[in-house]
Protein backbone atom coordinates (compact mmCIF):
# COMPACT_ATOMS: atom_id res chain seq x y z
CA UNK A 1 0.00 0.00 0.00
CA UNK A 2 2.61 2.38 0.67
CA UNK A 3 5.45 3.71 -1.50
CA UNK A 4 8.26 1.83 -0.29
CA UNK A 5 11.91 3.59 0.81
CA UNK A 6 13.63 4.35 -2.05
CA UNK A 7 17.19 3.66 -0.82
CA UNK A 8 19.84 4.63 1.77
CA UNK A 9 22.55 7.46 1.36
CA UNK A 10 25.98 7.20 1.61
CA UNK A 11 26.25 7.26 5.31
CA UNK A 12 23.56 4.65 5.61
CA UNK A 13 21.16 6.93 7.06
CA UNK A 14 17.58 7.66 5.25
CA UNK A 15 17.46 10.66 2.94
CA UNK A 16 15.48 13.29 4.41
CA UNK A 17 11.47 13.03 3.53
CA UNK A 18 11.08 16.63 5.12
CA UNK A 19 12.95 19.33 6.21
CA UNK A 20 11.76 22.22 8.40
CA UNK A 21 13.78 25.13 8.78
CA UNK A 22 12.98 28.16 11.45
CA UNK A 23 9.44 27.97 10.88
CA UNK A 24 7.30 30.82 12.80
CA UNK A 25 3.75 31.32 12.23
CA UNK A 26 1.61 33.97 14.47
CA UNK A 27 -1.83 34.54 14.82
CA UNK A 28 -2.03 37.82 15.97
CA UNK A 29 -0.12 38.57 19.39
CA UNK A 30 -0.04 34.89 19.90
CA UNK A 31 3.56 33.48 18.37
CA UNK A 32 1.91 29.53 17.88
CA UNK A 33 5.27 28.34 16.25
CA UNK A 34 8.48 29.75 17.44
CA UNK A 35 10.91 28.89 15.13
CA UNK A 36 11.22 25.31 14.69
CA UNK A 37 13.79 23.76 12.87
CA UNK A 38 13.29 19.89 11.70
CA UNK A 39 14.40 17.36 9.97
CA UNK A 40 12.71 13.93 9.13
CA UNK A 41 13.98 10.88 7.77
CA UNK A 42 11.93 9.03 4.83
CA UNK A 43 10.46 5.69 6.12
CA UNK A 44 11.01 7.50 9.60
CA UNK A 45 7.84 7.17 12.04
CA UNK A 46 8.08 10.58 14.05
CA UNK A 47 6.03 11.29 16.82
CA UNK A 48 5.50 14.95 18.13
CA UNK A 49 4.46 14.93 22.11
CA UNK A 50 3.24 17.97 23.97
CA UNK A 51 0.29 19.44 25.55
CA UNK A 52 -2.88 21.37 23.89
CA UNK A 53 -1.80 24.26 22.54
CA UNK A 54 1.28 23.29 22.29
CA UNK A 55 1.77 24.27 18.12
CA UNK A 56 1.58 20.73 17.10
CA UNK A 57 -2.01 21.15 15.00
CA UNK A 58 -0.46 24.75 13.47
CA UNK A 59 2.29 22.64 12.60
CA UNK A 60 0.28 19.71 11.06
CA UNK A 61 -1.39 22.54 8.91
CA UNK A 62 1.12 24.15 7.88
CA UNK A 63 2.92 20.96 6.81
CA UNK A 64 0.13 20.19 4.77
CA UNK A 65 -0.24 23.65 3.43
CA UNK A 66 -3.21 24.52 4.95
CA UNK A 67 -1.29 27.40 6.48
CA UNK A 68 1.72 29.36 5.06
CA UNK A 69 4.36 30.18 7.54
CA UNK A 70 4.99 34.24 8.41
CA UNK A 71 8.94 32.85 8.19
CA UNK A 72 11.05 29.95 7.54
CA UNK A 73 10.30 27.16 5.11
CA UNK A 74 9.23 23.30 4.49
CA UNK A 75 10.66 21.23 2.25
CA UNK A 76 9.30 17.68 1.11
CA UNK A 77 11.68 15.48 -0.68
CA UNK A 78 13.65 18.34 -1.44
CA UNK A 79 11.47 20.45 -3.47
CA UNK A 80 9.73 23.53 -1.72
CA UNK A 81 6.37 23.18 -0.25
CA UNK A 82 4.52 26.46 -1.76
CA UNK A 83 1.08 27.51 -1.82
CA UNK A 84 0.65 26.77 -5.64
CA UNK A 85 3.00 23.52 -5.16
CA UNK A 86 0.11 21.04 -5.84
CA UNK A 87 2.30 18.49 -7.04
CA UNK A 88 4.28 18.57 -3.51
CA UNK A 89 1.56 18.54 -1.40
CA UNK A 90 -0.14 16.00 -3.22
CA UNK A 91 2.90 13.25 -1.72
CA UNK A 92 1.55 14.29 1.90
CA UNK A 93 -1.87 12.54 3.52
CA UNK A 94 -3.21 14.55 6.31
CA UNK A 95 -5.38 12.66 9.22
CA UNK A 96 -7.12 15.64 10.87
CA UNK A 97 -7.90 15.76 14.38
CA UNK A 98 -11.66 15.75 13.74
CA UNK A 99 -13.31 13.87 11.36
CA UNK A 100 -13.27 15.23 8.01
CA UNK A 101 -16.26 13.18 5.92
CA UNK A 102 -19.63 13.21 5.07
CA UNK A 103 -21.98 11.82 7.33
CA UNK A 104 -25.02 11.36 4.86
CA UNK A 105 -22.97 9.56 2.43
CA UNK A 106 -21.28 5.39 2.61
CA UNK A 107 -18.56 4.70 3.19
CA UNK A 108 -17.42 3.95 -0.20
CA UNK A 109 -19.07 7.32 -1.57
CA UNK A 110 -16.70 9.36 0.92
CA UNK A 111 -13.46 7.46 -0.57
CA UNK A 112 -14.49 7.88 -4.26
CA UNK A 113 -14.83 11.72 -3.51
CA UNK A 114 -11.34 12.13 -1.99
CA UNK A 115 -9.42 9.94 -4.87
CA UNK A 116 -11.53 12.13 -7.32
CA UNK A 117 -10.04 15.27 -5.93
CA UNK A 118 -6.83 13.82 -6.50
CA UNK A 119 -7.23 13.02 -10.06
CA UNK A 120 -8.26 9.42 -9.73
CA UNK A 121 -10.78 7.72 -11.95
CA UNK A 122 -12.25 4.66 -13.34
CA UNK A 123 -10.29 1.20 -12.37
CA UNK A 124 -7.37 2.62 -11.04
CA UNK A 125 -9.97 4.99 -8.17
CA UNK A 126 -12.07 1.81 -7.86
CA UNK A 127 -9.15 -0.50 -6.88
CA UNK A 128 -7.74 2.06 -4.67
CA UNK A 129 -11.00 1.80 -3.01
CA UNK A 130 -11.34 -1.57 -1.70
CA UNK A 131 -7.56 -1.39 -0.67
CA UNK A 132 -7.78 1.32 1.95
CA UNK A 133 -11.65 -0.13 2.95
CA UNK A 134 -9.49 -3.50 3.48
CA UNK A 135 -6.43 -1.79 5.12
CA UNK A 136 -8.95 -0.31 7.67
CA UNK A 137 -11.00 -3.34 8.04
CA UNK A 138 -14.26 -1.65 7.04
CA UNK A 139 -15.06 -3.34 3.71
CA UNK A 140 -17.91 -4.76 4.91
CA UNK A 141 -19.57 -1.20 5.53
CA UNK A 142 -18.86 0.13 2.38
CA UNK A 143 -22.52 0.83 1.82
CA UNK A 144 -23.45 1.91 5.09
CA UNK A 145 -23.67 5.63 5.54
CA UNK A 146 -20.85 7.47 7.93
CA UNK A 147 -23.34 8.53 10.20
CA UNK A 148 -24.11 4.58 11.47
CA UNK A 149 -20.08 4.37 12.35
CA UNK A 150 -18.99 4.25 16.12
CA UNK A 151 -16.46 6.87 16.56
CA UNK A 152 -13.61 3.94 16.07
CA UNK A 153 -14.86 3.33 12.67
CA UNK A 154 -15.23 6.74 11.60
CA UNK A 155 -11.67 7.98 12.19
CA UNK A 156 -10.10 4.64 10.97
CA UNK A 157 -12.21 5.86 7.70
CA UNK A 158 -10.74 9.31 7.96
CA UNK A 159 -7.46 7.55 7.88
CA UNK A 160 -8.59 5.80 4.64
CA UNK A 161 -9.52 8.93 3.15
CA UNK A 162 -5.90 10.11 3.95
CA UNK A 163 -4.59 6.83 2.13
CA UNK A 164 -6.46 7.15 -0.76
CA UNK A 165 -4.47 8.70 -2.97
CA UNK A 166 -1.03 6.43 -2.07
CA UNK A 167 0.91 9.62 -0.48
CA UNK A 168 4.42 9.33 0.68
CA UNK A 169 4.01 11.23 3.69
CA UNK A 170 1.10 10.58 6.42
CA UNK A 171 0.25 13.56 8.77
CA UNK A 172 -1.99 12.53 12.02
CA UNK A 173 -3.32 14.83 14.12
CA UNK A 174 -4.17 13.20 17.25
CA UNK A 175 -6.46 10.24 15.45
CA UNK A 176 -7.39 8.53 18.32
CA UNK A 177 -9.17 11.18 20.27
CA UNK A 178 -12.25 9.93 21.81
CA UNK A 179 -11.99 6.53 20.33
CA UNK A 180 -12.32 3.05 22.16
CA UNK A 181 -9.58 0.90 23.32
CA UNK A 182 -9.83 -1.31 20.76
CA UNK A 183 -10.48 0.71 17.78
CA UNK A 184 -7.15 2.82 18.91
CA UNK A 185 -5.14 -0.37 18.69
CA UNK A 186 -6.60 -0.97 15.31
CA UNK A 187 -5.12 1.88 14.18
CA UNK A 188 -1.96 1.55 15.99
CA UNK A 189 -1.31 -1.61 14.13
CA UNK A 190 -2.70 0.27 10.57
CA UNK A 191 -0.29 2.74 11.73
CA UNK A 192 2.85 0.56 12.24
CA UNK A 193 2.32 -1.67 9.07
CA UNK A 194 1.99 1.26 6.91
CA UNK A 195 5.15 2.72 8.22
CA UNK A 196 6.90 -1.13 8.29
CA UNK A 197 6.08 -0.96 4.38
CA UNK A 198 7.97 1.97 4.21
CA UNK A 199 5.17 5.47 4.36
CA UNK A 200 6.71 8.32 6.81
CA UNK A 201 4.37 9.12 9.69
CA UNK A 202 4.20 12.00 11.35
CA UNK A 203 2.11 11.45 14.40
CA UNK A 204 1.02 14.31 17.28
CA UNK A 205 -0.23 13.46 20.55
CA UNK A 206 -0.52 14.55 23.87
CA UNK A 207 -0.42 11.39 25.10
CA UNK A 208 2.73 9.66 25.90
CA UNK A 209 1.89 6.29 25.94
CA UNK A 210 1.04 6.52 22.16
CA UNK A 211 4.04 7.97 21.51
CA UNK A 212 6.17 5.59 23.75
CA UNK A 213 4.56 2.56 22.07
CA UNK A 214 4.53 4.11 18.32
CA UNK A 215 7.32 6.45 17.81
CA UNK A 216 10.68 5.83 16.44
CA UNK A 217 12.15 9.34 17.65
CA UNK A 218 10.14 11.89 19.44
CA UNK A 219 10.23 16.10 19.27
CA UNK A 220 8.77 17.14 22.72
CA UNK A 221 7.31 20.53 21.82
CA UNK A 222 5.64 23.54 24.06
CA UNK A 223 5.12 27.12 23.36
CA UNK A 224 5.97 26.00 19.83
CA UNK A 225 9.68 25.09 20.52
CA UNK A 226 11.25 22.03 20.36
CA UNK A 227 12.15 21.59 23.89
CA UNK A 228 13.59 18.18 23.07
CA UNK A 229 14.43 15.57 20.36
CA UNK A 230 15.16 11.85 20.07
CA UNK A 231 14.66 8.47 20.56
CA UNK A 232 12.37 7.38 23.82
CA UNK A 233 15.74 5.54 25.11
CA UNK A 234 17.63 9.07 24.24
CA UNK A 235 15.20 11.49 26.08
CA UNK A 236 14.60 9.22 28.99
CA UNK A 237 18.69 10.07 29.27
CA UNK A 238 18.31 13.29 30.22
CA UNK A 239 16.56 12.52 33.49
CA UNK A 240 18.67 12.96 36.89
CA UNK A 241 17.43 10.16 37.94
CA UNK A 242 16.81 6.15 36.54
CA UNK A 243 13.41 5.06 38.25
CA UNK A 244 10.71 6.63 40.42
CA UNK A 245 9.44 5.13 43.41
CA UNK A 246 5.48 6.08 44.25
CA UNK A 247 2.89 5.54 46.53
CA UNK A 248 -0.81 6.25 46.19
CA UNK A 249 -2.01 9.47 47.53
CA UNK A 250 -4.21 8.91 50.28
CA UNK A 251 -1.41 6.49 51.57
CA UNK A 252 -1.06 5.81 55.09
CA UNK A 253 1.40 8.97 56.83
CA UNK A 254 4.33 6.76 57.68
CA UNK A 255 4.40 5.21 53.40
CA UNK A 256 4.68 9.45 52.87
CA UNK A 257 6.96 10.17 55.11
CA UNK A 258 8.90 7.06 53.80
CA UNK A 259 9.23 9.00 50.17
CA UNK A 260 10.14 12.34 51.73
CA UNK A 261 12.79 11.01 54.06
CA UNK A 262 14.77 10.28 50.46
CA UNK A 263 14.34 13.68 48.40
CA UNK A 264 11.53 16.37 46.64
CA UNK A 265 8.09 14.28 46.29
CA UNK A 266 5.57 15.33 43.69
CA UNK A 267 2.09 14.81 43.52
CA UNK A 268 1.27 13.63 40.17
CA UNK A 269 -2.66 12.54 39.69
CA UNK A 270 -3.37 10.31 42.52
CA UNK A 271 0.20 9.43 43.11
CA UNK A 272 2.82 10.78 45.19
CA UNK A 273 5.97 10.34 43.52
CA UNK A 274 10.03 10.69 44.45
CA UNK A 275 12.28 11.35 41.67
CA UNK A 276 15.56 9.81 43.76
CA UNK A 277 18.41 12.02 44.01
CA UNK A 278 22.03 11.60 43.21
CA UNK A 279 23.31 9.12 45.29
CA UNK A 280 20.13 7.80 46.11
CA UNK A 281 20.28 3.70 46.90
CA UNK A 282 17.19 1.24 46.93
CA UNK A 283 18.83 -0.59 49.14
CA UNK A 284 19.21 2.02 51.61
CA UNK A 285 15.50 2.57 50.82
CA UNK A 286 14.23 -0.87 51.56
CA UNK A 287 15.89 -1.16 54.50
CA UNK A 288 13.99 1.67 55.51
CA UNK A 289 10.88 0.66 54.86
CA UNK A 290 12.00 -2.76 57.03
CA UNK A 291 13.04 -1.16 59.69
CA UNK A 292 10.04 0.90 60.18
CA UNK A 293 7.98 -1.94 59.31
CA UNK A 294 6.29 -0.38 56.14
CA UNK A 295 4.96 -3.06 53.76
CA UNK A 296 6.70 -3.28 50.23
CA UNK A 297 3.49 -3.68 48.28
CA UNK A 298 2.83 -0.27 49.38
CA UNK A 299 5.43 1.48 47.01
CA UNK A 300 5.86 1.04 43.62
CA UNK A 301 9.10 1.17 41.69
CA UNK A 302 8.93 2.01 37.81
CA UNK A 303 11.00 3.05 34.70
CA UNK A 304 10.46 6.89 34.58
CA UNK A 305 8.48 8.31 31.19
CA UNK A 306 8.32 10.68 28.55
CA UNK A 307 6.07 12.65 31.04
CA UNK A 308 9.09 12.90 33.86
CA UNK A 309 10.85 14.27 30.80
CA UNK A 310 8.32 16.67 30.29
CA UNK A 311 8.09 17.96 33.67
CA UNK A 312 11.72 17.91 33.74
CA UNK A 313 11.96 20.06 31.01
CA UNK A 314 9.18 22.68 31.64
CA UNK A 315 8.00 21.96 35.28
CA UNK A 316 4.74 20.97 34.58
CA UNK A 317 2.86 17.48 33.99
CA UNK A 318 1.69 16.75 29.88
CA UNK A 319 -1.67 16.53 31.23
CA UNK A 320 -1.86 20.30 32.77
Amino acid sequence: MATPVSGRVNNGRPPAMIEIASLVRRFGAITALDGISLSIAEGEFFGLLGPNGAGKSTLMSLLCGYLDPDEGEIRIAGDRLRPDSLETRSRLGLVPQSVALYTDLTAEQNLRIFGTLYGMRGRDLKARVEEVLVAVQLQERRRHKLKTFSGGMQRRLNIAAGLIHRPRVLLCDEPTVGVDPQSRNAIFELLLELNRAGMTVIYSTHYMEEAQKLCSRIGIIEHGKILALGTVDELLARLPFEEEVSCRREAEASVRAALAAHGEVTEIDDRLVLRPPPGFLLSDFFRHLETNEIPIRAIQLRRPTLEAVFLHLTGRSLRE
